[in-house]
């Protein structure tokens, strides 16, 4: 009866013991020296969307990034700009339409009249087929460097260290602004908070 005891002591301790875990392989180090993998985490990537180590693919994703980070960017500063009752002055459409009559967040984006929609649609279009693109040797330094020697804004004249810090800056500020973009447009759609609790 006490082997009994014993064994079974043994076995349910056994199921408590840390299990082993396989060794990493190389593929999933190969980028926790890029740029942007920060402290706490390090390189965050919970999908294995690059577990593979291909560079290629992460030089994709990482400019898909950038841009989208950009764009968000300018998008929280747009919208708090409108939410602010600041508007371009004239009108947006030959019925009379001023810019002011949109209003802010989702209803603005419902309130353009199409021929508008479409222009917008076009302009975005042009940009990024003709303009905010990598165009090779043209000295481009990084994924999503859009300077195609064109506009250097003084980035020659930055030591190394500080184009790495300058990088950094902007791919956390644009992972802010993504995060803040969605939370302003899920705000704008929820309405007033206050309304929603109950009294």
């Amino acid at each position: 009866m006490k082997l009994a005891i014993v064994a079974s002591l043994i076995a349910s301790a056994a199921a408590f013991a840390p299990a082993k875990t396989a060794s990493k392989t190389t593929a999933l180090k190969a980028f926790e020296d890029e740029l942007g993998a920060q402290p706490p985490l390090g390189f965050f990537d919970p999908l294995g969307l690059v577990s593979d180590g291909d560079q290629e693919k992460f030089d994709r994703l990482r400019y898909v990034e950038i841009k989208h980070g950009r764009i968000c960017m300018l998008g929280v500063v747009g919208y708090l700009v409108n939410k602010a009752g600041i508007y371009l002055p004239g009108d947006i459409s030959f019925d009379g339409t001023k810019f002011s009559d949109l209003g802010s967040g989702w209803d603005a984006s419902t309130a353009v009249p199409v021929a508008g929609a479409l222009q917008v649609f076009a302009f975005v279009g042009f940009l990024e087929l003709f303009v905010m693109k990598d165009i090779e040797g043209t000295g481009n330094e990084f994924v999503g460097d859009f300077r195609n020697g064109a506009i250097d804004f003084g980035w020659d004249s930055f030591d190394e260290e500080t184009k790495l810090s300058k990088r950094a800056i902007e791919l956390n500020n644009g992972r802010a602004a993504q995060m803040g973009l969605l939370g302003l447009m899920v705000h704008d759609k929820l309405g007033n908070v206050d309304d929603l609790l109950p009294n």
